[in-house]
């Protein structure tokens, strides 16, 4: 059964303003594992991952029914499995699975969240 579902998009630019300008934004959203990995990437992958693990973070509390203040962005964390998909790897939500896509043009950023139980 579906407990909930959300989605959010985030422009790019935004995003890349945001990583120039305030490189301690992506401490604010991502957990130590996903900022461990970020920090890994060239600026153009980190635009890409912050700005899709902001969405998906978004996207969850949507699915949960809350919004983001009454869950935040480090309770959520979504890692990418063997093959490079995301996964979310803990969330609030412990009692079903927790389904999550995202994908980007080249302006735009989008993540979906189904919850089922």
């Amino acid at each position: 059964m579906i407990k909930g579902v959300g989605i959010d998009a985030v422009e790019k630019e935004r995003i890349a303003q945001i990583v120039k300008e305030k490189p301690r934004f992506a401490a604010r959203i991502l957990t130590s594992n996903e900022l461990a990995y970020y920090e890994q990437l060239s600026f153009h992958r980190q635009v890409e991952f912050l700005g899709g693990r902001f969405a998906c973070k978004e996207a969850f509390s949507k699915a949960w029914g809350t919004g983001i203040g009454k869950v935040g962005f480090q309770e959520i964390e979504v890692l990418t499995n063997e093959l490079g998909a995301p996964i979310v790897t803990n969330s609030p939500f412990q009692s079903g699975c927790v389904h999550v896509s995202i994908t980007h043009t080249q302006t735009t950023i989008f993540a979906q969240i189904i919850l089922e139980e």
